[in-house]
Parts: C-alpha cells; structure tokens; sequence
C-alpha cells in the first residue's frame, strides 16, 4: 500500500521554484504605470501556450510571458523605448521654444551694463551695444533713439508679435526696455564675427576665413532665405521690413560659418524714425527737420535712419523703408559678398590729385553688362572682366558661370525701379538653385584623396 502511494505521489509533477513564489515576484516594469500590475500576476496558472515576444505589440498587449526569464513577466521593450524616447523628445522641444517676450526694468538693464560704463561690444555699429548677462543669459544690448515713447503695455504688445517669428538664419529678440528717448534691444548672443570683418580684416587684409565659393554661397543663402522668412513667411498682420540690412550686422558663426541676421524687429519697435541733417558744410545736425517741408524742397539734404552704402534711391529720398529697400540692400551684400570690397570706397587718382568714388554696384555692373562675350576693351573677355572683380582671395577657383548669375541677380536686386526688383521669395529660390549648382561644380572638381603624389627624385 504505501509503495502504490508513493507511486502515484511520483507521478505528480512538482511545482517550479518560480510557480511556488510567483505571488512574490514583481513583474518588471510594474512602476512604469502601465494598466496590467503586480494584480495581473497572482493567477495560480501561467499561461497554456508560452510564446517567446517577438515584433511589435498593441499598446494593449504590454507584459507578455518569457518562460527563460527569471519572472514570467516583461515589459514590452520597444514599447518601452519609444515611450522614454517620446518622453526625451518633449523634454528637448519644450526647452528649444522660445522663452516669452519680456519687457525688462530699466534698473536691469543698466546693472548687467555696469550703469552703461562696460566696453561697447562692437564699434562697427551706429548704435552703441554691450555684450552682458541679463537674468542669467548671455545677450547683447542695443540702444537706439525713439522719438516717441512707449509704454510698457505698447512695448509688450509689439513684442508679442515679434517674437513669434523664429528662424535659424535669424537672431533671437528676447525683449526690450525702454527709458526716456531711448529703447535697449536685447538679444541673444551668438558665437562668431560680423561678415565685414569677416571679408575685410583690418589687421590682416589678405586672409579671409571665408575663402572658398561654397562658403560664401552658404552665407549668400542663409542671407536671402532669412530675409524671406522675415518678408512672406512670419504670419504677422503687418507687412515686416529689416530695415538695417548690412554686411556688419550679420554674423558669421563659428565652426559652422553659417549666417545669422541682427536687429530683427528694430524697425517695428522703433517706429518712428530718427532723422539727421547734413548741412553743405558736411556737418551733422541732430535736430530732425519739420515733417512738413518736402525733402526735395529743403535746402537741406536729409539723411534717414539708415545704412550709408545699403540705401536704395526712393529709401533716401523718401526715409520710408519698404520690402524692396530690403532687396536693395541685400544686393548690396551680394555683390560685397563676392567681390570682398566695401559698398563705396575712395580711391585716389594721381591725375587730377582727387579722390575718385568706386562703388561695389558700377563695378559689377561694368564686369557683367559691359559687352559681350566676344573679346573687347583691349583683349578683355566678360570672364576675364569677371574673373577680375571676384574677390582674388578666392585664387580663381570658383565656377565663372554660376559667378555671372550671381552678379546679375545682385544687380537685379539693386535696379533703381523698385517694381524692377525681384522680391524675396523669388531671390531664394534663385539662390538655392545657385547653390546646387555650385555645389556640383564643387563636387566635380574636387581633389582625390586616395592617390598620394611625389615631387622627390626617385
């Protein structure tokens, strides 16, 4: 008898470690909040037909059974990393937003700038500018006249709106103060230098970072597809215009030698413009003529807020900044861009003992439009002419095709009409065909890199 009972007890199968404590186990991933529990996990039974996970799974279909593992339970790994990931991405785009607008106390602003005494930041801006820490962010402050004051519920207004708009090839506002007839832009900081630096370096003309036509194409598009974005796609109600379009108001960064435009929103925020006169005698009169007399009528020139060298006909005539000011005097960049000279110069001419004006514009114009592509002048060819005005910094390596299209289009941009002028957008598009093809060329004529050439004797 007890040898039958102690048959039949051997045939009963013997409960596994893992079933005998199951009660006990936490699942894996049991904090991560998801519906099925450790409740899901204290049936006696495990499942009848154990499957190994494989693919991908329902968000309802989260635990699943692993006979190999130490508890019979696991999370779904690709659930649970795409939901960490999800989690990561929401993290990394709540901080890329943008922080709001502030208007900022005027005692905070003369604290981050030393009550004004710190170094000016650049001396190649008009306006006066102080690179500091403002409520621990590294900015720069620009001062700049008003004529008109604002409150802080106007400031704020304009702000909102204009700190809508971002784009990369454009440096962020972060808010504004005003005091008395002044208004302190502050913006982000950005690593780098200005692009007339850039181009033109004082203390070693013949080098330029910029050295290469590719470079300079990447910064002509970043240029023009920022200027688009300001113009036809920022949303605003308002038709905005930069207003202050020059080579040292954009910043090349550093490593990238990607391009950023400064004083965005400074025309909105300073709406009414500050105007100056300059006498015959060239003498410069702070005090702003009446709005009455007509500019053509005074006997006094008047010289708007603006660019010397950037201004396009009607903007100086007129001091009323539109879009087609803004393509002016990005053609202006173009053509500085390509050929390295400043927009204007004086050059001095030995035969009449005078200084003789050069600008950027009629020399471009003399390289490109000044007869055709037979020989003339000379011997001088259109790609001899052209090859001549480019900027020789560049030793000559540069597709001669793509570099007439580029001038002609900058000479477009600078046409005296201004419904002669492309707009923006249409620029951009040009541009960006442009910078294809150069990309080709540059890509062409690349050098090889896996052949090694020796010039010793052998």
């Amino acid at each position: 008898m007890c040898k039958t009972k102690m048959a039949v007890d051997a045939a009963q199968p013997i409960p596994s470690p893992s079933t005998r404590s199951r009660s006990s186990i936490t699942p894996k991933g049991s904090s991560s909040g998801h519906p099925k529990s450790l409740s899901s996990s204290t049936s006696t039974q495990p499942p009848k037909s154990p499957v190994p996970h494989s693919g991908p799974s329902n968000s309802s279909d989260r635990i699943s059974y692993n006979s190999n593992s130490g508890s019979e339970y696991r999370l779904d790994t690709s659930v649970a990393t795409t939901s960490v990931s999800s989690q990561a991405s929401l993290s990394s785009f709540r901080l890329s937003l943008p922080d709001n607008p502030q208007v900022y106390d005027f005692a905070d602003i003369r604290a981050a700038t030393n009550n004004f005494l710190a170094k000016r930041y650049s001396s190649t801006s008009s306006s006066q500018s102080w690179r500091c820490t403002l409520h621990g962010k590294d900015v720069i402050i620009f001062q700049r006249r008003i004529q008109k004051s604002m409150e802080k519920s106007e400031l704020r207004a304009k702000l909102s709106v204009i700190c809508r708009s971002h784009y990369r090839s454009i440096i962020k506002l972060l808010g504004a103060s005003i005091s008395g007839d002044h208004i302190y832009l502050v913006y982000e900081f950005v690593a780098g230098s200005n692009l007339s630096l850039c181009l033109r370096n004082p203390r070693n003309p013949s080098y330029t970072i910029l050295s290469t036509w590719m470079s300079r194409m990447q910064i002509a598009t970043d240029i023009a597809h920022g200027l688009d974005y300001i113009h036809n796609t920022t949303g605003l109600d308002i038709n905005p215009v930069h207003k202050y379009v020059k080579s040292s108001g954009i910043i090349v960064t550093e490593p990238s030698f990607n391009a950023k435009i400064c004083h965005f929103g400074a025309a909105e925020l300073c709406s009414v413009a500050e105007s100056k006169a300059v006498t015959s005698g060239g003498e410069i009169s702070e005090e702003p003529l009446a709005d009455s007399t007509p500019e053509w009528r005074s006997s006094k020139s008047r010289e708007f807020e603006g660019v010397r060298g950037y201004m396009s006909p009607e903007f100086q005539l007129t001091g009323v900044a539109t879009q087609k000011s803004d393509v002016y005097a990005f053609g202006v960049v173009l053509l500085e861009l390509f050929s390295g000279e400043e927009p204007v110069r004086y050059k001095y001419d030995k035969a009449t003992g005078n200084y003789r004006k050069i600008s950027v514009i009629e020399t471009a114009r003399e390289a490109v439009e000044c007869g055709g592509d037979v020989e003339d002048d000379g011997g001088v060819g259109v790609e001899r002419r052209l090859r001549k005005w480019v900027d020789g910094r560049l030793r000559d390596s540069f597709p001669v095709e793509v570099a007439q299209k580029v001038m002609r289009l900058g000479l477009d941009c600078v046409h005296v009409e201004p419904d002669d002028r492309p707009d923006m957008r249409r620029v951009a598009g040009k541009i960006s065909k442009l910078y294809l093809e150069s990309k080709y060329w540059s890509d062409r004529v690349k050098m090889p890199t896996e052949i090694s050439v020796s010039l010793a004797p052998r």
